[in-house]
This record gives structure tokens, C-alpha cells and sequence, in this order.
């Protein structure tokens, strides 16, 4: 077969990965981004406090804390589609088997081992996508891959809580493992490899020629030192603001629209359907904007930043007392609260060192994994301890703003693919 036919196969294939890698990714997060939104019957069921009901998120992303290096390490070494397809098998077992939990506890358990499975979709669809895409397309593939999240998040939204409402909470952990399940088999059954030869270079982001391995306390030295370069401080500070605020939006949306606007839970809950919906749209249209702007990623998600800050602020004003304007605002918030990922993961991929895209990946998504194992539960006590949500718009706004200050005081980098001129 010429180079030119297996060029051509190729890049037709590489829109059907870029489908089943944003299928694996929805699949894998369908039950955890339903929690939210089955918040009001949750509370009730189980009487959990706000922050026992951010704990149950917590739980499903702390394993992630260090399960996304070691998923990064795997992927660099065995391939996408052997790890994302076993995550995504773990993920289904552990919610299957939930539906006979006691209660509350077991549920905890239960999240801690679907934190496992999830530890490989989000290196593992991004890497693959970074592998078959070359830079000119990989914010819009990277972005419509990471569209899988909210779009995953949307169908849970408006599934899950007539699930729980119709037969309670354990039918919906077995609906979100059945889900899983089926991502994983559509992952396994059609992911190949890309063609090296094909498609990108090994700069773009695949394995570079194989070179003498470096003792295993060096080349961890080396991969940690990555976190002090500057373009890994903006990523980090810009993604650990912003995974903050997303959490807000998954986790509290549908309760203060139920506490503070009197829309019932159902209405709530469509609400939440439409942020992660308008988020969907967000990550494909800021990501394919980051592949001709300017500014570059970082531009993109520096943008992302100044908006939730507005959405934010606008929450702790009467406005965010209007049940039309606090729905509005909140689609708003989604857009740009979940639409920064994108743009963010491409940036990341593309500031990897040849062969160590996976790794990077996990590692830049492990920081964040602090801020999502955190700020549930804190944001939770918070609205516990002060009975108002004002506090908890407020600290939000407060740590994006910080973050956006620093990283615009660091300088704006350099966009991808051009070469920085001589002095």
C-alpha cells in the first residue's frame, strides 16, 4: 500500500477515534456528572448535608489524584486502548455492583473505585486525539473530544434524577454502569493506533526513536521539574481556578436554583442540563478559536477566566435572585465554566516533550485532581455554615480573578508552532 493511500485511510480514520474517544469519555463520566443534578434527592433519601452531598464528588476523583500519572505511564507504555477500555469496565463493575449499597458509606466506597476507572478516560481519549491529530486541527478535535465531559454530564442531568426519582438512587448507579459498560466495548471494539508514518510527526506529539533509559529516580526528577516551567505554572494556575468553579456549577447549580429561586427539582435540573449543554458548544467553539487566535490556548482559557468572573460576580447581585436571570447566567457560566477545557488540554499536549504526552496529560490533570477532591465538599461547608451561596460565588470569583492576575503579570506564551523570534 503507498504512503499516499495510507495517508489518506488515516485521516479518514481519525474522525472515527475522535468519535469513539468522545463516546468513551461521555460513557465514562455519565454517573458521576449526574450527581448535581440528582442533588435534591440525594439530600432528601440519605439526609446529606451540602457538603456530605460535595463528598460523594470528592470520592469519585480522589483515586484520580494519583490514578492519572500512573494512567499516563500506562498509556506511554501498553496504548490507548487497552487501559481507557479496562477503566471504563472497572467504572461499570463498581456501579453495578452498587446497586445493592446500604447507604451512604457504601456509596463512598463504591465512587472511590469508579475514581479508578476514570483515572484512564481523560489521559487516555486526550492522548489518543493528540496522537492523531496534527496541530493544525488538534484544538477543535481537542475540544470536541473534550465535549464528552458536559455532553456525558447533560444526558445524566436529564436522565439520572427520573431514574432515582422513579426507582431510586441504586437504579440509577446501575443505569450509569450499564452506560460504561457500553463505552467501553465501542472503545475496545474500534480504537487503533495511528499509522506513525502517516500522520504527525514525533514532535506533535507521538513516541519519539527509543534511547537508553535513564534510571527510574531521574527521569521522575525530570518529568516532576516540568511543573516549575512557566508555561506549566499558567497551565496549573488557570486550570485549578477554573476546575474549581466547574465543580461549583455541577454540584450546586440545581440546589440554589431550588433554595434561593424556588424552582423545583426537576426545573433545576433541566437548568443544569442546558449549562452542560452550552458547555458541549463551548468546548468545540473556544477550542477551534484557540487553533487561529492570536493569543494562542492560553489566550482562550485567559478569556474563559474574565467570563466566570463576570457570571460569578452577577450571582451575588439581585440578579442571581431572578429565576430567568440566574438560569441565564448560569448557561453562561457553563459555557465558559466547562468550554476552557479544551483549549486548556491542547495547550498541555502540545507543551509535552516527545513520547511524554500521556504522562504530561495525567500529571497536568493530577493538579487539578486537588482542586476537584477539594472544593466539593469545602464549597459544600461553606454554603452549610454561612446558609448562603453568596460566599461560595464569592470565593470562586475571588481565586479566578487571583489566578487570571498572575498569570497575565507571567506573560502571555508564545502560540504553538511558531518559533519564537531572535533577539
Amino acid at each position: 500500500m503507498s504512503a499516499d493511500t495510507l495517508a489518506h485511510r488515516a485521516a479518514r480514520y481519525r474522525w472515527v477515534i475522535l468519535g469513539i474517544a468522545t463516546f468513551a469519555q461521555a460513557t465514562s463520566a455519565f454517573f458521576v456528572q449526574g450527581i448535581g443534578a440528582m442533588g435534591v434527592q440525594l439530600r432528601r433519601d440519605l439526609d446529606l448535608s451540602t457538603a456530605e452531598l460535595g463528598l460523594l464528588l470528592s470520592a469519585a476523583q480522589l483515586v484520580p489524584l494519583i490514578g492519572l500519572p500512573v494512567a499516563g505511564e500506562l498509556l506511554d507504555r501498553f496504548g490507548e486502548r487497552r487501559v481507557v477500555g479496562a477503566g471504563a469496565c472497572l467504572i461499570a463493575g463498581a456501579l453495578c455492583a452498587g446497586g445493592a449499597a446500604p447507604g451512604y458509606v457504601s456509596l463512598l466506597l463504591v465512587l472511590l473505585v469508579v475514581g479508578a476507572g476514570y483515572s484512564t478516560a481523560q489521559p487516555g481519549g486526550s492522548k489518543a486525539v493528540a496522537s492523531w491529530f496534527d496541530a493544525s486541527l488538534r484544538g477543535v478535535a481537542m475540544g470536541v473530544r473534550q465535549a464528552g465531559l458536559p455532553l456525558g454530564g447533560a444526558l445524566s442531568a436529564a436522565v439520572l434524577p427520573l431514574v432515582a426519582g422513579a426507582f431510586g438512587w441504586r437504579a440509577a448507579l446501575v443505569t450509569g454502569g450499564l452506560v460504561a459498560l457500553v463505552g467501553g466495548a465501542v472503545f475496545l471494539a474500534w480504537y487503533r493506533p495511528p499509522p506513525t508514518d502517516a500522520l504527525v510527526a514525533p514532535a506533535d506529539g507521538l513516541p519519539a526513536p527509543t534511547a537508553p533509559r535513564a534510571p527510574a529516580s531521574s527521569r521522575l526528577a525530570a518529568r516532576l521539574a516540568m511543573l516549575r516551567e512557566p508555561s506549566m505554572v499558567r497551565i496549573i494556575l488557570s486550570g485549578t481556578s477554573l476546575i474549581s468553579v466547574q465543580c461549583g456549577v455541577l454540584v450546586l447549580t440545581v440546589l440554589y436554583l431550588h433554595d434561593t429561586t424556588s424552582l423545583g427539582a426537576g426545573a433545576g435540573a433541566l437548568v443544569l442540563v442546558a449549562a452542560q449543554a452550552a458547555g458541549v458548544a463551548g468546548r468545540v467553539c473556544l477550542a477551534a478559536w484557540s487553533d487561529r487566535a492570536a493569543s494562542g490556548r492560553q489566550g482562550s482559557v485567559m478569556t474563559c477566566m474574565a467570563a466566570v468572573i463576570v457570571g460569578m460576580a452577577a450571582l451575588m447581585t439581585p440578579l442571581g435572585r431572578s429565576p430567568v436571570a440566574a438560569c441565564l447566567l448560569f448557561v453562561w457560566l457553563g459555557f465558559f465554566g466547562y468550554g476552557w477545557y479544551g483549549p486548556w488540554v491542547a495547550h498541555v499536549a502540545e507543551s509535552a516533550p516527545p513520547g511524554r504526552t500521556g504522562f504530561v496529560i495525567g500529571l497536568a490533570m493530577s493538579v487539578n485532581q486537588v482542586a476537584v477532591v477539594v472544593m466539593p465538599p469545602a464549597l459544600g461547608l461553606l454554603r452549610d455554615v454561612t446558609h448562603s451561596f453568596t460566599p461560595v460565588w464569592g470565593l470562586l470569583s475571588a481565586l479566578t480573578a487571583i489566578a487570571l492576575t498572575i498569570s497575565t503579570l507571567m506573560g502571555r506564551p508564545s502560540r504553538p508552532g511558531r518559533a519564537p523570534r531572535s533577539p
